[in-house]
């Protein structure tokens, strides 16, 4: 394992490379009076390549490599988490110069006392107390490196994170476009492609992923293309995998009646076409009434033209028109609704609820920050923040957001009304083709324009 298996996250990687090169050279930093740091944590969401980092650090530096998870330190037998800390330090030191690597160490380092309801756990918090004092103890000088890596910084106690013990934060983001690119490169090394295959194409459709996700969509192109004893992994393998790592596995085998057919394909259509109308809506990569996973009959895919870190109040209200526009197309055409848009009005109503409790964008509740979110930094818990106002302002809170979804409501109504003859022509096109594409798409609607 070495930095060139690292792909797609250049900064981090550039901070560990530097690293190695204390562990090489240590004359070269000291000779300025410079201390080598003693631990560097890595934070970053599952997936990112925390420990696939580690590992590189200890092949490029070519040195003992001590690695242990977080868990194994705690037993239920009192002393034991405290007596591996002690060894596994000693042995670093007799073997120096290396590197200490220690995963999840959220499961040894939760911050004390943080349930002071449950009490604490006396076994944890002696084991954590001895790591404290081992990384006081030893001497970065005869070059050993701490290494550490965790999801949830936010649960870890405070005396490990001061200066001293973990001097150095590195941050592993989710790869942008250029960086999914990267790490499809490394992962496709050993997987026979078509010469035409663009792995920019398949990188512009995984906005999310991260490297864990990407080397699973390699491998399940992989084997999709071997399945139907292909010679080479084509554009179609991998446009398959990722509707399989995003959708579910495809359920050709559910028996949806001619009826249920027209309001999921209507439903869809509706999705896709105020996309396509909204212009701060991601464009529409693909369209399909093939049921899916567990509960999902139908879906519409979108592709973002670009990476984006924020987005403004018009970009979320568009995204909203989008929610809806499946719950209003079926409207139109039966006049009536299903249980088929659930999903679509809980993602809608979440997403008001956070422009007015969190983004401060209701006019009627002015800036206000009116709810703590209580999940933890890189994982996405589901639940609202704590409620941080009064019964009178949840009143005007509950009434913004049925004023919100109205406005949305009537909006999408419009829109589609007056674009019904194309809604009822897409909807028509998908009960035949069942998955329509971008290309498909893009004809429709310029062939309507154009009539």
């Amino acid at each position: 394992m070495s930095f060139d298996d690292v792909a797609g996250i250049d900064e981090a990687r550039g901070e560990l490379v530097e690293i190695v090169d204390f562990l090489k050279r240590p004359a070269r930093y000291q000779r300025l009076g410079g201390k080598i740091p003693k631990g560097v944590l890595l934070v970053g969401a599952p997936g990112t390549g925390k420990t696939l980092l580690a590992k590189a650090v200890a092949g490029e530096a070519a040195v003992p490599f001590f690695s242990l998870s977080g868990s194994d330190f705690v037993e239920m037998f009192v002393g034991v988490g405290a007596a591996r800390v002690r060894d596994l330090f000693a042995q670093a030191q007799a073997k120096a110069p290396s590197i200490v690597f220690i995963d999840e160490l959220d499961a040894l380092g939760k911050a004390r006392g943080i349930s002071p309801i449950m009490g604490g756990h006396d076994e944890r918090e002696q084991t954590l107390n001895q790591l404290l004092a081992e990384l006081d103890g030893f001497d970065t000088q005869k070059g050993v490196i701490i290494m550490a890596a965790t999801n949830r910084p936010e649960i870890l106690d405070p005396a490990l994170l001061r200066p001293g013990r973990f001097d150095r934060k590195v941050v592993i983001d989710r790869p942008d476009l250029k960086g999914r690119e990267k790490i499809l490169r490394v992962h496709v090394r050993g997987v026979k492609l078509t010469p035409d295959l663009d792995l920019s194409q398949v990188a512009a459709r995984t906005p999310g992923f991260v490297g864990a996700d990407l080397a699973n969509l390699v491998n399940e192109a992989a084997l999709g293309a071997a399945r139907v004893e292909k010679d080479a992994v084509e554009m179609a393998d991998f446009d398959e995998a990722i509707d399989r790592v995003v959708a579910g596995l495809e359920r050709k085998s559910r028996v949806i009646n001619p009826r249920e057919k027209g309001i999921v394909a209507h439903h869809e259509a509706g999705h896709a076409l105020v996309a396509e109308l909204r212009p701060y809506a991601d464009r529409v990569a693909k369209i399909s009434i093939i049921p899916r996973g567990v509960a999902a009959l139908g879906y519409t895919q979108q592709q973002p033209t670009e990476d984006r870190y924020l987005m403004t109040r018009a970009e979320l209200l568009d995204r909203l028109d989008v929610l809806l526009g499946g719950r209003v197309a079926e409207e139109i055409i039966f006049d009536d609704v299903s249980t088929g848009a659930a999903d679509d009005l809980q993602r809608a109503t979440d997403l008001v609820r956070h422009m007015i409790t969190r983004y401060g964008m209701s006019e009627a509740l002015g800036l206000a920050t009116l709810e703590e979110p209580r999940q933890a930094l890189f994982l996405q818990i589901p639940g609202g923040g704590q409620k941080e106002y009064s019964e009178e302002t949840g009143t005007l809170i509950d009434a913004e957001i049925r004023q919100m979804l109205a406005a949305a409501h009537a909006r999408v109504r419009e829109t589609l009304t007056a674009k019904r003859p194309v809604l009822e022509r897409l909807a028509k096109l998908l009960i035949d083709k069942e998955v329509v594409g971008r290309e498909a798409l893009t004809e429709l609607l310029t062939r309507v324009d154009a009539a």
